[in-house]
């Protein structure tokens, strides 16, 4: 009977119910029905031991991090170190939309963060350049998931946490992916603005000029050297390296830059902690999810029948793909990898491909999830930002889903592009 906790736990998706209480009313009530009150208090001790964790830290200090750079004006240092480099370009703004979320993807590994950060400042001006604010929340939209891909990332945090994997490794992974979607949107930002002659954001900056904007941006930019610099030196622990990012970005808003004042600090420890809360509690109700799923022999009967479907393993990878894809349109990235980790990593491994491989696949194409119609999180958050309906910016984004769908292929069968910086530092085989 307990098989049936995943249908119904997309109904309870279905039918509107928050993923946080789908996650514990879908297993609490198969496990009441089948006679397993034990199990019920079981399930919801889990959400706390869920939560319980030293690697799971660096998740609220990471969003702190991205939050004290918000509001320390480090956002708009990006944008124009961006619009410095790239803004003279056909369709500019829309390319420096794309760079200042690679870059910004570096302070904070949150999709939601860069929607809501760069959305606020460049969807308007966009729209006042000539942009149709559709696209313009599209672009912005599909640029945001480089935050979760390049490192420092949540998600594959989480990965780690769940699958026992390095996390250093998994950031190292990420980096080049990261900037091929980068790359790639950019392209198609290109063609597309050959055929509706996007215009032009600035005139071309001098090198003098683009040497200022470099400077004004120096101590943003710092901070992902920062924290991939100590953690593969050996200096500092990822969550430890998620506290010095906190302490770097007090100093730099605060004493070098002085963008920062400490009455606005109150209020920035409310969003990050809000946001933080939200996220763990997520993480919380997944793991006692993955309780019930371990309990039920899901995993077991998953991988013989997927097993049983194919031996080969590049078929399989391309029918996961789609299986991933599709959950990323109904289900946030964190809990997902939490649910399918322990079910298909392991089938994988088996068959011989990498654990770190499998988990950028996974990780990148949940991801790419966020921005997927129906559901996708930050299709709502650049609605809400834009003032543009769900669906307008739904249909404006398809080009770049397209777009970030091929890189993904391209990463499942070309393994050497997420495994050779991990393999050149030590931290893969």
């Amino acid at each position: 009977m307990l098989v049936w906790f995943l249908p119904l736990f997309l109904l309870f998706l279905l039918i509107g119910l928050p993923v946080f209480f789908g996650l514990l009313a879908a297993p609490g009530l198969l496990l009441y029905l089948n006679g397993q009150e034990r199990d019920i208090t079981l399930l919801y001790r889990n959400v706390y031991n869920g939560i319980d964790s030293f690697p799971l830290m660096a998740i609220p200090f990471f969003m702190l991090a991205g939050e004290l750079m918000n509001r320390g004006g480090i956002t708009l240092r990006l944008v124009e170190f961006s619009q410095a480099m790239m803004g003279h370009f056909r369709g500019g703004l829309a390319h420096v939309n794309i760079l200042s979320s690679m870059l910004f993807a570096g302070l904070s590994g949150s999709a939601v963060a860069d929607t809501s950060a760069l959305g606020s400042m460049l969807i308007p001006a966009m729209e006042k350049q000539g942009y149709a604010r559709r696209f313009a929340a599209a672009i912005t939209a599909a640029s945001s998931v480089i935050g979760p891909i390049i490192p420092p990332s949540g998600i594959m945090i989480i990965y780690a946490y769940v699958m026992g994997e390095s996390v250093a490794a998994l950031f190292l992974a990420g980096i080049v992916p990261g900037i091929m979607v980068g790359l790639g949107l950019m392209l198609m930002v290109r063609l597309l603005a050959d055929k509706y002659d996007f215009p032009v954001a600035t005139k071309k900056h001098t090198w003098g000029e683009r040497g200022q904007a470099s400077l004004k941006a120096f101590f943003p930019l710092m901070t992902p050297v920062i924290i991939l610099g100590g953690i593969l030196a050996g200096v500092f622990t990822p969550t430890e390296a998620a506290a010095v990012a906190v302490a770097y970005a007090l100093l730099i808003g605060l004493f070098v830059m002085r963008t920062l004042k400490v009455s606005e600090l109150p209020d920035v420890l409310g969003r990050a902690g809000l946001t933080s809360a939200v996220v763990l509690l997520l993480v919380g109700a997944a793991m006692a999810f993955k309780t019930v799923v371990s309990l039920s022999h899901a995993p077991e009967a998953m991988a013989e029948f997927v097993l049983a479907l194919t031996s080969n393993p590049l078929i399989l990878l391309f029918l996961i793909n789609l299986l991933l894809f599709a959950v990323g349109m109904f289900l946030d990235a964190g809990p997902a990898i939490i649910i399918l980790g322990p079910i298909l990593g392991p089938i994988f491994v088996e068959l011989g491909v990498d654990p770190i491989h499998f988990a950028i696949i996974m990780s990148v194409n949940l991801t790419v999830g966020l921005a997927t119609p129906p559901m996708g999180l930050v299709l709502f958050v650049a609605s809400s930002v834009s003032g543009e309906r769900v669906e307008a910016i739904s249909k404006a984004i398809l080009p770049f889903l397209a777009v970030e769908i091929m890189v993904i292929f391209l990463i499942t069968y070309v393994p050497a592009i997420s495994m050779t910086v991990p393999r050149l530092t030590g931290f893969a085989n």
